[in-house]
């Protein structure tokens, strides 16, 4: 495998320095259950045979949203990326700058007969990020942390947008929903070091803190599309 990058590294020193003494873990959990997210009141019916279909989310570090969605039942694969800006700019001490157009991404690749794409936003929204968060997630800042959805169909732009107005229009969240929404162009594949990073390295600081309660949010949340592959 490869080496982390200079600025992974970085990321992570700066966790291991903030989370000394503190354990989060069993906290963060309890408190994102408080806030009881609805699922979406349009959305599309499960499909009658099996197949495929994907859609690019972006919510700050790729390592936790791909983390979450490889544990949600009738997911194929999640792979960690880039997309937004142009394929000389895909790699991640560039993105890293905030200034390619890039975010940093997970492209879902799900079985519409096993798990709705209605119930995958409905897992962005509540467990994989905060989206009212602008231009950062968490300890993350910059442009390629922002909330994105690139949609590749139709259907999932107008489920999207729907759902966004319903969240927004009840008040789920004390501030206003920042997240985008953009067809997708293109996908680039994250590098190798950056791929399941969160299950090859549970004992990061930053992956305890930021990830793994994420996980353990949507075992507890969704049990029906849990799974622990």
């Amino acid at each position: 495998m490869a080496k982390p990058s200079f600025t992974a590294a970085l990321k992570v020193l700066a966790l291991s320095i903030a989370v000394v003494g503190v354990t989060l873990l069993e906290v963060l959990p309890a408190d994102a259950a408080k806030l009881a997210v609805p699922p979406p009141a349009t959305d599309a019916s499960l499909a009658s045979t099996s197949g495929q279909q994907a859609v690019v989310l972006s919510g700050g570090c790729f390592w936790g949203v791909q983390a979450v969605f490889q544990h949600v039942k009738g997911v194929i694969s999640a792979r960690s990326g880039y997309s937004g800006g142009e394929r000389r700019t895909a790699d991640y001490e560039t993105v890293s700058t905030g200034r390619t157009g890039h975010a940093e991404s997970v492209r879902v690749v799900f079985d519409p007969s096993q798990v709705t794409y209605g119930q995958l936003l409905h897992v962005f929204f509540s467990v994989a990020h905060d989206p009212t968060e602008l231009n950062r997630q968490g300890p993350d800042e910059g442009p390629q942390y922002r909330s994105m959805v690139f949609f590749t169909t139709e259907e999932q732009e107008k489920i999207t947008k729907a759902y966004i107005t319903q969240l927004d229009d009840a008040h789920v969240f004390k501030h206003k929903i920042v997240t985008e929404v953009a067809p997708l162009k293109a996908f680039y594949e994250a590098e190798a070091y950056h791929q399941d990073y969160a299950t090859h390295h549970p004992e990061s600081p930053y992956i305890q803190y930021n990830d793994l309660p994420k996980v353990d949010h949507l075992k507890k949340q969704f049990p029906e599309l849990w799974t622990g592959k």
